[in-house]
């Protein structure tokens, strides 16, 4: 993810902007943004509202994007982002980063910029020929690395038909397809038990009621890479002990090799990762 971040506002935005808008309300344009792909995600304060689309078309102008979006929220069980486009229509773009390419709406397909550490590090813990299964792919966040760098084989689930349509799209657009296999279906009605190397977990807020079935699916010895979102004050203990629970109840155990902050998710809440390897008892 390319994401600029200025301590001040661009002196050409400012030259122009500073012509159109009260006074006041120029030091209140957006110092830092997001940018995937060709399209902007640009954090707007209310006051701005009536000058959005006019903002928006100067900040394009000057980054050199096709369309700008106006940052949101992301809803629901498959994580769809709500954010107005302010400027331009085509909201598909093709981002690349750390050598991977990746399709997406963005508009309609959540990709964050604040997991790009994480995204990195996969392509660097996976093994050559290893079977990696991932629970929640998205258009192949984190699993795509894993093919791209590494050669891993992947089976990639993906729910929503839409971010499956671009999830079948990234994989050819790197030339993985022949180590990728995605599958349009909830996770839980993936049929194969006892076939993975390694199982990715890239969900969070309800990711404990997915974990028998990542039990299932993995080998004696698999590593899980389970993510959840977990309240500071259940830190450290979280989210670890549940998922060594929930192993328990189902006949295994788990062992924790790792554990690392993803990102703030809510104030006083972490997104975590914990690298988790499971033991058939």
């Amino acid at each position: 993810m390319r994401a600029k971040r200025t301590q001040v506002i661009k002196p050409r935005i400012r030259e122009i902007l500073s012509k159109e808008l009260p006074a006041g309300l120029v030091n209140l344009l957006p110092k830092h943004w997001v940018q995937i792909g060709d399209v902007l995600i640009l954090p707007l304060r209310p006051e701005l509202e009536p000058y959005k689309h006019r903002i928006a078309e100067v900040y394009a102008e000057v980054l050199g994007v096709k369309t700008v979006l106006r940052k949101g929220h992301i809803h629901g069980e498959t994580r769809k982002p709500d954010y107005e486009v302010l400027y331009g229509g085509d909201t598909v773009t093709v981002h690349v980063e750390n050598g991977v390419k990746y399709k997406l709406d963005v508009a309609k397909i959540m990709f964050s910029p604040a997991n790009v550490k994480e995204r990195v590090r996969m392509a660097e813990v996976a093994r050559p020929g290893e079977l990696v299964v991932d629970m929640f792919a998205g258009i192949g966040h984190l699993s795509l690395p894993m093919a791209v760098h590494k050669g891993a084989r992947v089976i990639a689930i993906e729910k929503d038909p839409y971010t499956f349509r671009f999830l079948v799209e990234s994989i050819w657009l790197n030339n993985v397809q022949d180590l990728m296999t995605p599958y349009n279906i909830d996770n839980r009605d993936f049929p194969a038990e006892n076939i993975a190397d390694r199982v990715l977990m890239g969900y969070v807020v309800k990711t404990a009621e997915f974990i028998p079935k990542a039990l299932s699916i993995a080998k004696d010895e698999a590593i899980v890479h389970y993510h959840n979102t977990v309240p500071e004050r259940l830190m450290p203990e979280e989210p670890f002990a549940t998922f060594r629970r929930i192993a328990r109840e189902h006949g295994y155990e788990a062992e924790k090799l790792n554990e690392l902050i993803i990102k703030r998710y809510a104030p006083g809440v972490w997104h975590v990762v914990v690298d988790v390897r499971v033991f058939k008892r």
